[in-house]
């Protein structure tokens, strides 16, 4: 094994745990917990798939998290040189640390976009855009929004911009300093709307629909859907733990910090339905109402509540602010793979990555466009993803099926496989044990990860390629 601990150059650490802890928070905290998890949950039934998914977290995610964090501490190298680090220098190990790479190039391409609409719900809340409107014609401005080439692609070079210009900074100086920022922030914005939600007619319903088992709606490929967003939504499987815990002091805690940010993920996904559910079922309102809950159906909860002309632009801040923390580790992972194997500066790294992605995200931006760039666009897409026999998918939802179906899982596997079985054992329990109070647990961990991770994935992963669909399992 190469010396997991020689780096060419003086590398950059957190100022304290509370950075690392933040800074990892707000890259799990996404739009996955705010706009993902809450539908997905009204679409499973609530109680049953909410169950599920916190034992998930716990014994999936977390493990996961633990075996990400400890490969950049170990090694304090960003994926790519990780990989190289722990194995050998032209180990097979080290096209994970590749994938890893190109899906933070794939994911925040896309990302970014959806992003982008918030920042103009943004604009549309504060300039009185929904004043006047019907709640058909509040539902009808996200097909509006989506369908408008200058909309999408402005507010997604905006979006970029912003996270450039944070990540170029530095790790103490912008992305820590802007994680101590955004991150308190979101949760005070969040309990000031939790507070709202709690005198809700409706936030009794809501309560029980997410804690109360009930498995009318819940089946099997439910149970799965659960298990793979508890991985999707702590940002693993694509290096981003990796790159945030080769930024680590060797003597933090990576069992407390893994826990840590895992709790705090958990509690914002649990805050986002307790925050949107009540409103929903105040106005009449369908918590199944799939991807546009967010874009389409709260507008129109807020169109009809008092006090919801303040509360909009409040929830379409907060949802930025949780797109641009995740954001921030996804061009972290691109950009650091040419700061620390190529020697390129922060600055110029982080400029060319970041704009590399931001047009490579101009396809997803006019996805939905009926002008006449995007109908072109559109027509070729048609083409494209014929070959791939993905009829009906547009260029935002084929690079999200690439991530989250296949990038993510395998990406997920190959990390716990590595650290389960390739790192050496006198590393990985160093690495594991020093500086933490829960030495005692390594056992169970490791057990957890050589066994009931990978088969874990390996079924998520064959529920999201439709193979246990075919063979009638789910």
């Amino acid at each position: 094994m190469a010396d997991a601990t020689k780096t060419s150059t003086v590398r950059s650490h957190w100022r304290s745990r509370v950075g690392f802890v933040l800074a990892a928070a707000g890259s799990a905290v996404g739009l996955g917990n705010i706009w993902k998890f809450p539908y997905i949950t009204g679409e499973n039934g609530g109680g049953w798939f909410v169950l599920v998914y916190l034992v998930c977290i716990a014994l999936i995610g977390v493990p996961i998290m633990m075996a990400e964090v400890l490969i950049g501490k170990t090694s304090q190298r960003s994926p790519v040189g990780a990989f190289r680090a722990l194995s050998k220098p032209r180990s097979p190990w080290i096209l994970s640390g590749w994938l890893g790479v190109l899906t933070a190039f794939v994911i925040l391409s896309y990302y970014s976009v959806v992003a982008g609409w918030s920042l103009h719900y943004i604009w549309l809340s504060v300039s009185e855009g929904f004043n006047g409107q019907t709640p058909d014609q509040i539902g009808d401005t996200f097909g509006a929004v989506a369908g408008s080439t200058s909309i999408s692609v402005g507010w997604h070079l905006a979006f970029m911009a912003i996270t450039i210009a944070i990540v170029a900074a530095g790790i103490r100086n912008g992305i820590e300093v802007a994680a101590k920022v955004l991150m308190p922030t979101l949760f005070v914005l969040m309990l000031v709307m939790l507070v709202y939600a709690a005198t809700r007619s409706g936030f009794g319903e809501a309560v029980a629909f997410v804690f109360q088992p009930s498995s009318k709606k819940f089946t099997g490929a439910g149970a799965l859907e659960a298990l793979g967003h508890s991985f999707f939504t702590l940002s693993l499987g694509m290096g981003a733990m990796i790159t945030y815990g080769s930024y680590m002091q060797k003597s933090t805690d990576i069992v407390k910090a893994s826990v840590t940010v895992s709790l705090l993920d958990t509690l914002v996904a649990l805050m986002s339905c307790l925050i949107l559910f009540p409103m929903l079922f105040t106005v009449g309102k369908d918590p199944a109402a799939g991807p546009g809950l967010v874009f389409a159906s709260m507008p129109i909860a807020f169109s009809q509540m008092p006090g919801g002309t303040i509360l909009a632009p409040i929830f379409f801040v907060l949802l930025a602010f949780a797109a641009l923390t995740s954001a921030i580790s996804l061009l972290e992972v691109a950009a650091s793979y040419f700061i620390d194997e190529q020697g390129i500066s922060r600055a110029v790294a982080v400029l060319g990555t970041g704009i590399t992605i931001a047009l490579l995200g101009i396809p997803s931006a006019m996805s939905n466009s009926t002008e006449i760039f995007g109908a072109q666009t559109a027509a070729s897409t048609e083409n494209f993803m014929q070959v791939f026999g993905k009829e009906g998918m547009n260029w935002l939802d084929f690079f999200d099926y690439l991530a989250s179906n296949w990038m993510l899982p395998i990406g997920a596997l190959l990390i716990a496989l590595f650290a389960a079985w390739r790192v050496g054992d006198e590393a990985r329990k160093q690495g594991f044990t020093e500086g933490s109070t829960w030495g005692n647990v390594y056992m169970i961990w490791l057990q957890v990860l050589r066994y009931v991770v990978p088969i874990a994935i390996v079924a998520v992963f064959l529920y999201a390629s439709g193979i246990l669909a075919k063979l009638g399992w789910v």
